[in-house]
């Protein structure tokens, strides 16, 4: 039998890195909108961007966060899959009616001026099985909204056409950052009853 050359000993295996396989991921639990409601929430930033200028966020990277994990080692992918299993929560209607700016960070967003009972439950559900299982999580109170605009001055909100969307499904994302700005991948998705 003969020994591996150098070339051999430089590529990945089982107990070095794989260069296409991070060892941390930047997660986060989040509603993902469907075609129609990504194309609508799209709308509504070309909107407000012409009101208030800054950098429009990607259509295919509008989301609504429900737990945000950040930076979080790539082999905790299955016990965080574990949590959200068991969160049982309803499929509900949002209506994503009110823009809003908050100035210390700069971000328009588009939130909801009444949130459903069962949004809430599900928020409350998703980081209770995350707080159960040792990860950290935001106590302050959820806001459910969506970042539309990066970097704006905001100003007075102009009103602007609700953004109805069918909420049935939840799902676990990675987040990368790119030259063009951040883009994500959904990872799973869990479907709500």
């Amino acid at each position: 039998m003969t020994e591996p050359g150098p070339a051999a000993a430089a590529k990945p295996g089982l107990n070095q890195p794989r260069p296409d396989k991070p060892d941390t991921l930047r997660l986060f639990f989040a509603l993902w909108p469907d075609d129609t409601t990504r194309d609508a929430l799209n709308r509504t930033g070309k909107w407000l961007h012409q009101h208030w200028g800054g950098r429009r966020m990607h259509a295919d990277t509008l989301h609504l966060t429900l737990a945000f994990l950040g930076s979080t080692p790539a082999g905790q992918l299955d016990d965080l899959a574990a949590c959200a299993d068991t969160v049982r929560a309803d499929a509900f209607e949002l209506a994503l009616d009110r823009p809003g700016y908050w100035r210390h960070n700069r971000i328009g967003w588009l939130g909801a001026s009444r949130t459903p009972p069962q949004y809430a439950e599900l928020a409350s559900a998703l980081n209770a099985a995350l707080q159960a299982a040792g990860y950290s999580i935001d106590a302050r109170p959820q806001v459910p909204h969506v970042t539309l605009l990066r970097n704006t001055a905001g100003g007075e909100p102009p009103a602007c056409v609700p953004v109805c969307w069918s909420v049935g499904d939840f799902v676990l994302a990675a987040s990368r950052t790119e030259a063009e700005g951040a883009r994500y991948e959904v990872i799973r998705r869990w479907r709500l009853t």
